[in-house]
């Protein structure tokens, strides 16, 4: 990262629809950045919620269509939750974390841990047997994106495919990143010194979690309806990371 940046834009781009399976997210983009009366530049970053990609990806489920099993039955009964939701997250996940009445927290298939999975019911379609999924590999969803930005702009730009998050120590959700592409995901900054020369010894930064909480606080949670963010004045290095850089090794991990 470069130190002496003193400022970036952050822009929630205007006129997004609601996105459907099947829509074409590259051109979403590229026709709400003309609105703007903007290119794409290398160096910009899209971060793009979850929620969008999803959509376009067909991740939306119908809880009708849903047959609990025994271990979902079992766990909806310990946490008062729907069981078919239950089925749906034991599906999305490789472990259990933690569990209470109304809690489920789960280590994802794709290595972060989060409460249900990631499956959401607010802002799906209005109804309450309708819940999305997170994308099937967010990674690769960001690197399609990306490449289809390059080919039409020839811009080199980095996308986040964001996600909002609870932390166990802390009240409140941030955005974190759980797809990149074209950009770094952590940067190490071991080597580095203080103000006063000291060398750092321990400091990551999470850089990719970084712009999307950063994102985050315009695309918001509710009714806001700005689902992709044009994020301009970033200075990174030129390393190609995945949201897998972010996820702590079970081994590093004296939490889980």
């Amino acid at each position: 990262m470069d130190s002496s940046i003193t400022s970036i834009q952050v822009t929630a781009l205007p006129g997004i629809p609601l996105v459907r399976q099947g829509d074409d997210l590259p051109q979403i983009i590229l026709s709400s950045v003309t609105e703007l009366g903007l290119k794409l530049e290398s160096g910009d970053v899209l971060v793009v919620t979850s929620k969008i990609v999803s959509k376009a990806e067909g991740r939306l489920f119908d809880l009708r269509s849903i047959e609990p099993g025994a271990e979902a039955h079992r766990l909806a009964g310990e946490t008062r939750k729907d069981p078919r939701i239950v089925e749906l997250v034991l599906r999305e996940s490789q472990k259990i974390s933690r569990q209470s009445i109304g809690v489920l927290v789960v280590q994802h298939r794709l290595g972060f841990v989060s409460a249900n999975a990631g499956i959401d019911q607010s802002n799906v379609d209005g109804s309450d047997d309708m819940v999305l999924l997170l994308p099937f590999d967010p990674d690769s969803s960001a690197e399609a994106i990306r490449k289809r930005l390059h080919e039409q702009t020839g811009a080199d730009v980095g996308v986040v495919i964001s996600d909002s998050h609870g932390r166990p120590f802390r009240v409140g959700n941030v955005g974190v990143a759980i797809g990149v592409a074209g950009m770094p995901a952590v940067l190490d900054l071991r080597g580095k010194t203080d103000l006063f020369g000291r060398e750092l010894k321990i400091s990551i930064q999470g850089y990719a979690d970084l712009v999307a909480s950063t994102a985050n606080l315009l695309t918001g949670e509710a009714d806001e309806g700005r689902p992709i963010v044009l994020v301009r004045g970033l200075r990174f290095p030129a390393e190609q990371g995945t949201a897998r850089d972010l996820y702590r090794s079970p081994e590093q991990d004296l939490y889980r």
